[in-house]
C-alpha cells in the first residue's frame, strides 16, 4: 500500500506564511503603483495648467470635464475632489521617491488636508513608525498631538519637535534629557494608539511631561 501524504501542522503553517506574505508583497506593490500613478497625473495636470497659464476658475471646469472623461473610460476613482487631491499631491511632495510605499492613497488623502508642511510630516512618520489606520490617523490629527507634543513641557521646545517631523523617531529611550519628555509622550501616545480597540484602553492615563 503506498504511502499517503497527510498534511501536518507545521506543513500548513510554512505554507499559509508563505502566501500571507506573497499577498503582503502583491498589495504593497500594488498600492506603490497606485500612489506613483496618482502622483504623476497630479503632476500632468498641474503642469498642463502652468503651460496653458489656466486661471482658478478654468482649473475647476477642467478638473471636472476630466473627471467626466476619466470616469467614462476607467470607472471609479477619479471625480473631481479626487482629482484635486491628486494635483495637491503632487504640489506637496516635489520628489515621487519621498512618498511612502507604507500609506494608503486614504492615509495621504487625510495628510493632504493639513497646510503645515512640519505638521504633515509628523503624522505621516508617526503613521509609518506606528503603522496608523487611517481611522487611527484621523482620530490622532483631531485630537491635536502635534500641537500637545509642542506644549508639552518647558524642556521640549518647538525646535525637537519639528525635528521629530522632519526625520521621524524609532521607540528607543534618548539619553539627552531634552528628548525625554517628547520620547515619553510619543510612546504613550503609540500605546494608547494600540490599545485603541481594546477595554484596556480606559486604563490608560496621560504621563506626567517629565
Amino acid at each position: 500500500m503506498e504511502n499517503q501524504l497527510t498534511p501536518n501542522n507545521s506543513m500548513i503553517l510554512e505554507i499559509r506564511e508563505l502566501l500571507e506574505n506573497a499577498r503582503k508583497n502583491v498589495a504593497q506593490q500594488v498600492n506603490t503603483q497606485l500612489l506613483t500613478t496618482y502622483w504623476n497625473i497630479g503632476r500632468i495636470i498641474v503642469e498642463y495648467e502652468q503651460q496653458n497659464q489656466i486661471r482658478a476658475d478654468y482649473g475647476k471646469q477642467t478638473l471636472k470635464e476630466l473627471s467626466k472623461e476619466l470616469t467614462r473610460e476607467f470607472g471609479k476613482g477619479f471625480s473631481r475632489s479626487n482629482l484635486q487631491n491628486m494635483r495637491a499631491f503632487y504640489l506637496a511632495y516635489e520628489k515621487c521617491q519621498t512618498v511612502s510605499g507604507k500609506l494608503s492613497w486614504s492615509h495621504y488623502c487625510e495628510l493632504l488636508s493639513i497646510t503645515d508642511e512640519n505638521k504633515r510630516s509628523f503624522y505621516e512618520k508617526e503613521s509609518v513608525n506606528s503603522g496608523w489606520s487611517v481611522r487611527e490617523l484621523k482620530r490622532q490629527i483631531d485630537s491635536s498631538l502635534y500641537e500637545r507634543l509642542l506644549l508639552s513641557s518647558e524642556d521640549v521646545n518647538k525646535e525637537k519637535v519639528l525635528s521629530l517631523a522632519q526625520k521621524g523617531v524609532e521607540i528607543s529611550q534618548p539619553t539627552n534629557p531634552c528628548w525625554k519628555a517628547i520620547w515619553k509622550r510619543l510612546l504613550w501616545h503609540r500605546l494608547k494608539s494600540f490599545f485603541w480597540n481594546l477595554d484596556e484602553a480606559s486604563c490608560l492615563s496621560e504621563p506626567s511631561s517629565v
